[in-house]
């Protein structure tokens, strides 16, 4: 490599450092939960739930990357639900049709999953099995992943952003928001691999994770998606308008 080579390497280097710093100093525009963030939302979860009497049920419970949240509940009545019987699954089966492995009249105070949506291959499904099992006044808490490697292929289906959590559990379907974000930043860049326009481009607003938690506040009867209201699903907001050019 001659010196002419170095030098443009090096000034091409030095460009990215300070453009990559500076991206990476840049405010984030979605706010993580106030309350249910990544690193306090189980906190959150076992001081409200972990209490005698209690009936909890964690979809997605088996340990598998060494989280156990069995102990979190101790004095409550726990139970883990999973596809596949393994350490900490009291119930194996699938969660498109969770209603059907427990008794008519069970319905649980708290029901929770972390890293488990993007893996539904229709998780507007599960949104509503777990309406079935809480009870009025019960809580759902889901934490999931709005950017992050493809993983566990080909059962990863979906990426969630805050607001599309949101709008899987609305008030048509009988729920409240407590809370909700997404947490954990990123910056990321287009890889050398990718499109010749794209290559190297920066990429702002990545969030690891999304999380929503919800009260339910009625019970629904014979849900049909194709009959929610435009503005209960989101909330009376609209897609942003087109510039207008003067």
């Amino acid at each position: 490599m001659n010196a002419k080579s170095i030098y443009n390497t090096l000034s091409r280097t030095l460009r990215n450092i300070r453009y990559y710093s500076a991206l990476s100093a840049a405010p984030n525009e979605v706010l993580p939960p106030k309350m249910v963030s990544h690193s306090n939302w189980i906190n959150v979860l076992e001081t409200d739930f972990n209490v005698n009497g209690m009936e909890v049920l964690e979809i997605g419970s088996r340990v598998v990357t060494g989280a156990n949240y069995r102990e979190k509940f101790s004095k409550a009545n726990y139970t883990g639900f999973d596809f596949y019987l393994g350490e900490n699954v009291d119930v194996a089966g699938d969660a498109h049709k969770l209603s059907s492995y427990f008794p008519e009249d069970k319905k649980f105070d708290l029901i929770f999953s972390t890293a488990v949506f993007e893996h539904l291959h229709m998780p507007w499904v599960v949104a509503e099995e777990i309406q079935k099992l809480l009870k009025v006044g019960g809580c759902v808490f889901v934490e999931t992943h709005f950017s992050f490697r493809a993983h566990e292929r080909p059962w990863n289906f979906f990426q969630f952003s805050d607001t599309g959590l949101r709008a899987l559990f609305n008030k048509s379907l009988g729920f409240e928001l407590i809370d909700g974000g997404m947490s954990n930043p990123m910056r990321g860049y287009f890889a050398a691999s990718a499109e010749a326009d794209l290559r190297y481009k920066p990429i702002r607003e990545l969030y690891c994770h999304s999380e929503i938690y919800c009260r339910k506040i009625k019970d629904v009867k014979n849900f049909k998606w194709d009959d929610c209201s435009l503005d209960e699903i989101v909330e009376e907001t609209r897609y942003p308008a087109p510039k207008i050019k003067i």
